[in-house]
């Protein structure tokens, strides 16, 4: 039942978040995306009879205020139903696919089970799927570089990400991959000459604020806690 949920959840979020993203913003897919991973983790750690702190509440609500400061556009936005959506699955899937690896064992035997029963369900899916008009047809390079980016680092990433969960209380995790855009667009700024402006340093500071705050807050076990 752990090795078909998570093939299951991986699957979901694969697929979901690649076909959300033909039409949604980066920003605002990154919203919908970290916001429902947050809600489905903490729901999970509610479920799990996790005593999550009031300070770590505070903490998880001021990163993700800093964190939609930071992400949300300008003027006015257009949000595609059908897109929302499937990125309100693909928060979902990548919910719980992080709350299995709590309890999956060794991360790196868990990670690639999990991506070669996951990759021919995702083929199958998309196989079904029609094909925009004016879809960019697929090189060889461009092949090579979606292969290498998932059998490399994306497979040795969610293997790292597995290997921390069974450490982390699920409601900490949850708040910990807010951090996550904040990093990409630091890498921006170091690796890419990106202007450092001053909403990424006021956003950063709330954004890793909250997530320090939710990290040192005291952790009472009750029931299963994950802490």
């Amino acid at each position: 039942p752990q090795r078909l949920a998570g093939v299951l959840s991986l699957t979901i979020y694969m697929v979901a978040f690649s076909v959300a993203y033909v039409a949604l913003d980066a920003g605002i897919g990154a919203l919908i995306l970290f916001g429902g991973v947050q809600v489905t983790m903490f729901c999970g750690s509610l479920i799990g009879k996790e005593a999550i702190p009031a300070q770590r509440w505070v903490g998880a609500m001021l990163a993700f205020a800093g964190l939609v400061w930071l992400l949300l556009p300008a003027g006015d936005i257009v949000l595609p139903l059908a897109h929302s959506v499937l990125m309100l699955g693909a928060a979902f899937g990548w919910g719980v696919y992080s709350l299995v690896g709590r309890t999956s064992g060794e991360p790196l035997r868990a990670t690639a089970a999990n991506f070669i029963f996951a990759a021919p369900l995702c083929f199958l899916v998309l196989a079904v799927m029609p094909v925009a008009p004016d879809a960019t047809p697929a090189t060889l390079h461009g092949i090579t570089l979606a292969v290498i980016s998932g059998v490399v680092t994306s497979a040795m990433g969610y293997a790292l990400w597995y290997s921390v969960l069974p450490r982390l209380a699920a409601s900490v995790a949850a708040v910990a991959q807010l951090t996550v855009p904040v990093i990409a667009l630091a890498g921006g700024v170091v690796f890419l000459g990106e202007n450092l402006t001053l909403k990424f340093a006021v956003a950063s500071v709330l954004v890793l604020g909250g997530v320090a705050i939710s990290v040192l807050a005291p952790q009472r076990t009750s029931g299963s806690s994950g802490s």
